[in-house]
C-alpha cells in the first residue's frame, strides 16, 4: 500500500501531508529497490542518462537546499560544494549514499512537523537571485522533484540489473 493510503503522518499539518508522502514513498522505494545494488554499477550511465550515484547525491541535496530556502536561509559553503559534486563520481557506497538520503528524509520530515500552516504562504527567495516563491511552493517543489528523480533512479537501477 502506498504511503498516501496509510493516513496522514503524525505531527505534519494537514495542507503538507502530500509533501512528507512524497518524501516517504520515495525513501521506501529507493531502499526496496537499491538494497542489492551493485557498487561496480553507481557511476554507469545507461544510455547516457545520469548514474545511480548521480541521483542520490541530487536527491539529498536538492532536499538539503530547498528546505534551507523554505527556512529563509541561504545556502552555506558546504551546501554550494555539495552543490557542485553532484554529478562527479564519488568513493562512496550504496550503502552510504542511501543513509544520507535516508536522514535527509528525516531531517525534512522533522522540519515540516516544525512548519506552521500560517506560514505557508511567507515569501521567500531562492538563490542569489532571490527568485521569488514561498514556504509552500519549496516544500511542494521539494517533494515533487524528489519524487521525479526517484522514478528516474529507479528506471536507471532497473536497466541495470538492480540486483534485488
Amino acid at each position: 500500500m502506498e504511503v498516501w493510503m496509510r493516513g496522514p503522518v503524525e505531527g505534519i499539518t494537514p495542507m503538507l501531508q502530500p509533501v512528507a508522502h512524497a518524501l516517504l514513498q520515495a525513501r521506501e522505494e529507493v531502499n526496496i529497490l537499491l538494497v542489492h545494488f551493485p557498487e561496480e554499477k553507481l557511476w554507469i550511465k545507461p544510455q547516457g542518462m545520469a548514474s545511480v550515484d548521480f541521483h542520490l547525491q541530487h536527491l539529498r541535496g536538492v532536499l538539503d537546499r530547498l528546505f534551507t530556502y523554505a527556512r529563509n536561509e541561504q545556502l552555506d559553503e558546504g551546501q554550494l560544494t555539495q552543490l557542485r559534486s553532484e554529478g562527479v563520481p564519488s568513493t562512496q557506497t550504496v550503502a552510504t549514499l542511501v543513509a544520507a538520503f535516508n536522514t535527509q528524509v528525516d531531517i525534512a520530515l522533522a522540519q515540516l512537523k516544525d512548519t506552521n500552516a500560517d506560514a505557508l504562504l511567507l515569501p521567500r527567495g531562492i538563490g542569489r537571485k532571490q527568485i521569488p516563491s514561498n514556504v509552500l511552493g519549496l516544500l511542494f517543489h521539494a517533494a515533487e522533484h524528489t519524487m521525479r528523480h526517484t522514478g528516474q533512479l529507479l528506471v536507471t537501477a532497473r536497466m541495470q540489473g538492480s540486483g534485488d
